[in-house]
């Protein structure tokens, strides 16, 4: 007699759901959202991981804000695509920035991804996953992050008319999140071991004036500083114009608050400035900033910049060279500018060869490799709190308060002289400095 042997629902394999993250912040935390939602709904969710079966889904979450990443983001979508097509994994699904602006461009050129989703679909993409959307797990997420510090985004959106960025269009308009949701979010964070909140958003410092009238940023710190657990809060991507200097009262007040802000200035001189639809000028930003250093005496800054922008001349560039160089920032990014479709600089002549804006990317950054080397010399033989965030080799690797993860100076205490646990806080006395890195023993 044959018998057939019939599986349980319980014993059927389920597929894994690996997302893959790409892009900025925002997208890290947009992905933990995600896979918060997935995971409450029981399924099998996974990140990055390089391990697939035939069944699986891949959720790739792209970036579409300059070139290189728009570039990074269609490899990925043609490299899990061409996956699907060998029977080695079962659906790909494609979300964030790039699928947002380009989303029938992509649904014609790539015709085997099984959907395409923008930046506000959650409740879509989960859908598509075989999920519902539960209010319950509002503030859950499943962290991509070592679990001692998080991304935290305050806002979604964009209200800035800068020229040279797509945001607005793939984003959208500002839009706070309710403080109560954020400050319940912070809660849940500092349950589950989170020390440190990196607060992020296109412009943190608009916050709140969509919802309540008026800017609450330094509320909403103090209020995320109450939070027992937290132990660091850290800015970025404060925006320049209209800042409000309350925020600093609050960092001087708090010392879970670091003092340390990422205010992204692109450039400095008047016609750039006018041009880029930053809404300041030169003798403003150098105000703000000697108002924020004198007001937050030992704050560490971080600004990011853009080299080549249409009608960017040698004499603009030489100012911008100057002015890096006599402003010190502690931290600094230089970028090379992308026209982009559909801003407003995509109306004006892109007329700077790309290997004159990578030179002038690459002459900006000397100049602070070696503002950063004197600035950390000065560090040699003094002794910081340094939150340890994994070990690496013969180091542990942490950072001080005015360091964020991935972007910022590193300290790497020799592992033969003291034991830190990851996500630990401890006491280093910085031996000796290089341009980036400090090292240190542990105190």
């Amino acid at each position: 007699m044959n018998t057939k042997i019939v599986k349980s629902k319980s014993a059927i394999k389920q597929p894994k759901i690996n997302v893959i993250t790409l892009g900025c912040s925002k997208n890290i935390y947009d992905s933990e959202v995600l896979m918060g939602q997935l995971r409450g709904n029981n399924l099998n969710v996974v990140h990055e991981s390089d391990k697939m079966g035939k069944d699986d889904i891949v959720v790739i979450n792209t970036c579409g804000f300059i070139d290189n990443a728009k570039q990074e983001s269609i490899d990925t979508i043609l490299q899990f695509s061409d996956l699907k097509a060998a029977g080695k994994i079962g659906k790909v699904v494609v979300t964030g920035c790039l699928s947002e602006r380009y989303k029938p461009e992509l649904e014609s050129e790539i015709t085997n991804v099984d959907a395409f989703f923008g930046t506000n679909d959650l409740q879509n993409i989960l859908h598509e996953l075989g999920a519902n959307y539960k209010h319950e797990l509002i503030g859950e997420r499943l962290l991509t992050t070592p679990s001692h510090f998080a991304y935290f985004k305050i806002a979604e959106g964009c209200n800035r008319p800068c020229s040279f960025c797509a945001i607005p269009l793939m984003r959208g308009k500002h839009l706070s999140k309710p403080m109560e949701e954020l400050v319940n979010e912070a809660k849940i964070l500092a349950k589950n071991g989170t020390k440190e909140l990196i607060l992020i958003a296109q412009d943190l410092t608009y916050y709140g004036l969509d919802l309540y009238g008026v800017r609450k940023l330094d509320e909403l710190m103090r209020r995320i500083s109450d939070v027992p657990g937290i132990e660091w809060i850290r800015l970025q991507y404060a925006y320049p114009s209209g800042f409000p200097m309350e925020i600093l009262d609050a960092m001087n007040e708090r010392d879970n608050i670091c003092k340390y802000l990422d205010m992204p200035l692109q450039h400095i001189t008047d016609n750039m400035l006018k041009s880029m639809r930053r809404g300041t000028t030169k003798q403003k930003t150098i105000d703000l900033v000697n108002q924020i250093r004198d007001k937050v005496p030992n704050i560490a800054m971080r600004t990011t910049l853009i080299c080549g922008y249409p009608g960017e001349t040698e004499y603009d560039f030489q100012e911008m060279k100057d002015w890096v160089a006599e402003t010190k920032f502690d931290r600094l990014g230089c970028f090379t500018y992308s026209h982009e479709e559909k801003t407003h600089a995509h109306t004006l002549v892109d007329d700077i060869p790309e290997e004159v804006k990578q030179q002038r990317v690459d002459d900006i950054m000397e100049i602070q490799q070696g503002i950063s080397f004197d600035i950390n010399q000065e560090k040699v033989g003094k002794t910081f709190k340094v939150l340890v965030d994994k070990k690496e080799g013969d180091f542990f690797v942490g950072r001080t308060e005015f360091d964020s993860p991935e972007v910022d100076n590193e300290v790497l205490i020799d592992a033969a002289t003291g034991y830190a646990a990851n996500g630990s806080f401890v006491n280093v006395k910085i031996d000796r400095a290089e341009d980036f890195d400090l090292y240190g023993t542990i105190v």
